[in-house]
């Protein structure tokens, strides 16, 4: 079992502590001091899905030297505001990427890897999109 924690700060700010003690601020104020928890939620889908693709590629023998992944959400208008639609749109470079591999590690941390991804799939329609960014000379 995994157990995390929050600590009220002031106003609606907070601490959020992983189950290793590492720490993150934040914030639901405007402006806030941290990220907002429902934005947490889309850095979250991107740094589970990004652990993977790297790792993924690397045992491809198709090593990154640059990794950005931009995600975007699209929430309901009213009460509790959930997540409808996701994109990820991964952006990165590696000498010897090619389009086949990467579509190839993205699947499979979409399909079979990242637990986030699995645990929003109910929820929120995700869709991903890429470029391969040429290295520099």
């Amino acid at each position: 079992m995994i157990q995390t924690r929050v600590q009220w700060v002031s106003g609606k700010n907070f601490i959020g502590v992983d189950s290793s003690q590492h720490s993150v601020v934040l914030s639901a104020e405007d402006p806030g001091i941290g990220v907002r928890p429902s934005e947490m939620l889309l850095v979250a889908l991107a740094s589970c899905t990004a652990v993977d693709v790297v790792g993924i590629l690397e045992k491809k023998r198709k090593p990154l030297s640059f990794l950005e992944i931009i995600t975007t959400g699209e929430r309901d208008t009213e009460p509790p505001w959930p997540y409808r639609k996701i994109n990820l749109h991964y952006r990165m470079q590696g000498k010897e990427l090619n389009e086949s591999a990467v579509e190839h590690a993205i699947n499979l941390s979409q399909e079979k890897y990242c637990s986030v991804a699995a645990t929003l799939r109910g929820v929120a329609h995700i869709t991903t999109s890429y470029e391969i960014l040429p290295e520099p000379l």
